[in-house]
């Protein structure tokens, strides 16, 4: 009786001890300090279909990609789950038979044959970036594993050894090592393949393929027979992959926008990008040192930016100044904004496509322009002198619209333009700064018949546009800019202008179809003239090689609206028919009042004007004091005691002249 109450004395204490131990040992687990398993990842922006277009460093110049939930190949996991820790589901952190083993073998064998670590404990380890040599660091990987089992699930605890594995030099993450060794998203990999990114975490250096290949074959060989896999004559990669890096500009204008975004998706087609990309890369090649270009193609029925090219590369090689955007930057659009200027017009019932202007030597003030090549050809048609990029008509219709409502309808087709100073009508041949951003969207509302449609390059639901343009007016200057003859043996049918700023500083090209909108700029990004560089020359084949490369055909045009004219010049309403700026049977102007040596009283002053063509300048002693006046009653405000010449001057810069003496 004694003897049984010894042994269940003896019992009860083991039982107890037990406990004491368990929950001491629950405790002491229970108030292991974790460490932060959020770790920064790589910023990534995406093409339209996902794809990485580009993906910047984090600390230390890594590169750790984030790793989506099944964005690993499930064999490549299976894989790495039979050959590093078999009974990875069934442990609680710790595999004790592992454990067991590993010392086992390293008593029998004199030497460290297997680990026994768990990939919870590697994922400790990884954590806490701690070494593996000591018993004390074992201990702490064993004490975090326990912890990790606890507060995560198993696949949670996968997903972060497959984010935080090293695979050689700055490589961290199975994704980061399948794009840099293989160039290639791991969703489907090889047996090759996967065996190999199984291999390298365990000795990242001394395994790293474009160093050491021999010992990574080695290591890869060691994993497929390990699995079962067969086995392979396939070479291991011999150098690192370059990351995609396409349109670093706009990637580092949407980081700049948004500095706490881990990821942008963009509208941008990554093939679409990488052939512009290209064909920039060409042709700048040949351009000579310190020239730059940019492109856009953008889709001008939703607004999506396809293409964004800022400059051909990314860098300051040649002194192009590759690191500015161009895209952005403000320059003169030259005879770009022709096609707007036109259009107002015939929205405001000014002109017809088929309305006659007298291409002349005219004086607007005291600006008179003149045509790129010196030379006048009387009279044309708006459709002639659009096609021909005629200096005098435009700029007629400029003096005609206001220069301050040309500058209204380029912001409200969205675009900013840069000007010192009030507009003058210099505006109308380039005289004011715009990007290429703006120019594409201008064109952009041109092809979607006069509504604006704003860009986007972001994901983001883009804003519908207002109607700026009457549609027809629209669609006539898309007629007229579709019979502009293309550059060599490039297709016709596209609807495109070219530019030239002052000085050669600039060359342009903008152009759309049915669908699709693309604008090219080349110059050098300091301002320095390019001898010899003309937008029709140089800037227009590349415009016609990008839609060439965009697709095989152009998309077709809209049918006209119901409402647009189609007739020829003797057929359109009589003031439709001759501008009225080039009217050369109106009287020559006069001054009606103050008539010629008249002593006037100190008092404000009209001046009244017969015949000439408004809009009138007047001058006071040779100084301008009223412009583009259109009533033939002008006040000019009370003159200085004494003789005063006054000057009127007409649309067609001729003059009248008159001198008067104001007594005070």
């Amino acid at each position: 009786m004694r003897a049984a109450h010894r042994l269940c004395f003896a019992l009860g204490l083991t039982l107890l001890s037990s406990a004491a131990l368990r929950d001491g040992w629950d405790a002491w687990v229970a108030r292991t300090v974790l460490p932060t398993t959020l770790t920064e990842t790589s910023v990534e922006m995406r093409d339209r279909e996902g794809r990485l277009l580009r993906a910047f460093a984090v600390e230390d110049g890594r590169l750790r990609l984030a790793v989506a939930p099944g964005a690993v190949d499930p064999d490549s996991v299976d894989m790495l789950i039979a050959y590093e820790d078999k009974r990875f589901y069934r442990h609680a952190g710790v595999d004790g038979r592992a454990m067991l083993r590993a010392l086992g073998q390293a008593v029998w064998a004199g030497d460290v044959v297997s680990g026994g670590s768990t990939l919870t404990m590697q994922v400790a380890r990884l954590l806490e970036n701690s070494g593996t040599g000591s018993v004390r660091g074992k201990l702490r990987q064993m004490r975090l594993a326990w912890a990790l089992e606890r507060q995560l699930t198993k696949d949670e605890i996968l997903h972060l050894y497959l984010q935080h594995a090293p695979y050689g030099g700055r490589i961290e993450g199975v994704r980061s090592a399948s794009l840099l060794w293989f160039g290639k998203e791991p969703q489907r990999l090889s047996p090759a393949q996967s065996a190999l990114l199984v291999a390298l975490p365990q000795a990242p250096e001394a395994r790293r393929p474009d160093r050491f290949p021999e010992a990574a074959k080695q290591a890869r060989d060691r994993v497929l027979a390990r699995v079962g896999a067969a086995a392979t004559a396939a070479p291991v990669p011999r150098a690192l992959r370059p990351l995609p890096r396409h349109a670093p500009h706009l990637a580092d204008a949407l980081r700049l926008g948004d500095p706490l975004a881990d990821r942008f998706d963009t509208t941008l087609d990554g093939r679409t990008q990488r052939e512009m990309e290209t064909l920039v890369r060409t042709h700048a090649a040949g351009a000579g040192p310190g020239v730059s270009m940019a492109l856009i193609v953008a889709d001008h029925q939703s607004g999506e930016v396809l293409a964004r090219i800022g400059a051909p590369f990314y860098s300051d090689a040649d002194g192009a100044l590759g690191f500015v955007d161009m895209t952005r930057a403000k320059r003169s659009p030259g005879s770009t904004l022709k096609p707007l200027i036109y259009a107002m017009a015939f929205d405001r019932g000014l002109a017809h496509p088929e309305t006659v202007f007298a291409d002349r030597p005219t004086r607007f003030g005291r600006y008179a322009p003149q045509n790129f090549d010196g030379q006048f050809r009387g009279d044309v048609t708006a459709r002639a002198a659009l096609v021909q990029s005629l200096n005098i008509p435009p700029v007629a219709l400029t003096d005609a619209l206001g220069p301050e409502r040309l500058m209204a309808g380029l912001r409200a087709f969205g675009a900013e333009p840069e000007l010192t100073g009030a507009p003058g009508l210099a505006v109308a041949l380039g005289g004011v700064g715009l990007s290429l951003e703006d120019l594409v969207r201008l064109y952009a509302g041109l092809a979607q018949l006069g509504r604006d449609t704003p860009l986007r390059t972001t994901d983001a639901t883009g804003a519908t546009g207002a109607q700026v343009l009457a549609p027809r007016a629209a669609w006539q200057v898309g007629d007229i800019l579709r019979g502009i003859a293309p550059p060599g043996q490039a297709r016709a049918g596209l609807a495109y202008k070219t530019g030239t700023s002052y000085g050669h500083r600039d060359a342009w090209a903008v152009g759309f179809d049915g669908q699709h909108v693309i604008g090219v700029w080349m110059g050098r990004p300091d301002g320095t003239p390019v001898p010899g560089a003309f937008g029709g020359a140089h800037a227009a084949p590349i415009l016609f090689e990008a839609f060439g490369r965009l697709k095989p055909d152009y998309a077709p045009a809209p049918p006209p609206p119901a409402d647009t004219l189609v007739l020829t010049t003797a057929a359109l309403p009589a003031p439709l028919r001759r501008f009225g700026h080039a009217a050369q049977d109106i009287a020559r102007p006069s001054v009606a009042f103050p008539p010629d040596g008249a002593r006037l009283a100190q008092a404000d002053t009209v001046v009244k004007v017969d015949g000439g063509a408004a809009p009138f300048t007047v001058l006071i002693n040779g100084v301008p004091v009223a412009a583009r006046q259109r009533s033939r009653a002008i006040h000019i405000g009370a003159l200085e005691p004494g003789f005063s010449d006054i000057a009127v001057i007409d649309a067609a810069g001729r003059s009248a002249r008159v001198s008067v003496e104001m007594r005070p």
